[in-house]
């Protein structure tokens, strides 16, 4: 069902600015490109400015700045970006989830599922696990023994949860999203595997998202703790015993071993990866395909690699890099050369 809401209402709702009709009905959001008269757009990026003259869009959100001089309906925010953050869920066309238990889901006889909780077709709930108030879980999810999910907490379909796996409110945790899984734990001897036992759990703080394909492995001794407000993207891997600040945020294919700590207010663009038994520090921002070899002490932006060039410019480069440790041990030689001769050109007596 399309939601109708007045702009006057939507106004009201962020503290905004109203310039233009109060009555006016917005149905939906969209770009500035493709908005249409009933639809609702924002300015968040400069380099989008170019589509504000010509957007069909019933009204836009806009700070002070861009406002002026535009001729359409506006609401005029702080931080458009924000405010389209929070409107968006009152446009949100995704079901609403009916407390009950389906007919087909599986649920052991002592766990403790609240009667305000949604269980979906074909869930498998084991033995001990608490289920709380708001709770939905999706068609097809497992969630195993000794399993505890907070208020409020949403599963998509087919999320596992292994066993002792703890979270807390408000969770978010999309499709074939994994935690609590083993970690990569053995022990060689004479060249042979031996596999080490996984005996520690998942804890989950509250207002943590996580997203599709990701996984969260069990502690080998003590939990792997992810911390409240933290979101993950897509096709994450964290290992075991792993530790995550408060509301720090990683974008997808970040790769993360085990023992590693990160802080909080931490930023992690795609692709990152980080070896095991490290530190990092609060509020550090992580460029994307950096590889994190050791602690970092500092808060600040962190990048590793080469950037994109052509082909034919990187293999030469390439081919230098290579050369690097000849051309420094040259430089040391040569160094060493104009050290021993004197400032009249003459070798120094005692080189």
């Amino acid at each position: 069902m399309t939601a109708t809401i007045k702009l006057g209402q939507l106004a009201e709702f962020l503290g905004a600015t109203l310039r233009g009709s109060a009555e006016k009905e917005i149905t939906g959001l969209a770009t500035l490109q493709e908005a249409g008269p009933a639809q609702l757009s924002f300015l968040a990026n400069p380099q989008y400015r170019k589509y504000l003259a010509d957007s069909q869009a019933g009204a836009v959100l806009l700070k002070a700045a861009d406002a002026e001089g535009y001729a359409g309906d506006a609401l005029v925010v702080a931080d458009p970006y924000l405010s389209y953050a929070r409107i968006s869920h009152l446009f949100d066309p995704k079901p609403k989830a009916v407390a009950g238990i389906h007919p087909t889901a599986v649920i052991a006889e002592d766990a403790q599922v609240d009667a305000a909780a949604s269980i979906g077709a074909f869930a498998v709930i084991e033995s001990g696990a608490q289920i709380a108030a708001g709770v939905t879980i999706g068609a097809h999810c497992f969630i195993g023994a000794r399993c505890q999910i907070g208020e409020g907490g949403w599963l998509a379909p087919r999320v596992t949860l292994y066993h002792d796996v703890r979270i807390g409110k408000r969770v978010v945790i999309q499709s074939g999203a994994v935690l609590g899984g083993e970690g990569f734990g053995f022990a060689n001897e004479k060249g042979i595997w031996q596999k080490i036992a996984q005996i520690g759990g998942v804890t989950i703080g509250d207002d943590v998202e996580i997203g599709v394909n990701t996984a969260i492995d069990r502690g080998a001794l003590a939990d792997t703790v992810i911390g409240n407000g933290v979101k993950l993207d897509n096709q994450i891997q964290i290992a075991h015993n792993v530790q995550v600040g408060d509301h720090t945020a990683m974008a997808a294919c970040v790769g993360i071993s085990g023992s590693t700590r990160i802080g909080k207010h931490c930023m992690l663009a795609g692709g990152v990866g980080l070896v095991g038994h490290i530190d990092i520090c609060d509020n550090v921002f992580l460029t994307g395909m950096t590889m994190v070899t050791h602690s970092i002490t500092e808060p600040g932006s962190y990048s590793s690699g080469t950037a994109m060039q052509p082909a034919a410019e990187w293999r030469k480069s390439a081919a230098r890099i290579r050369q690097l440790d000849d051309l420094a041990r040259r430089l040391r030689q040569l160094e060493k050369r104009v050290g021993d001769v004197t400032p009249d050109g003459k070798a120094s007596s005692d080189g």
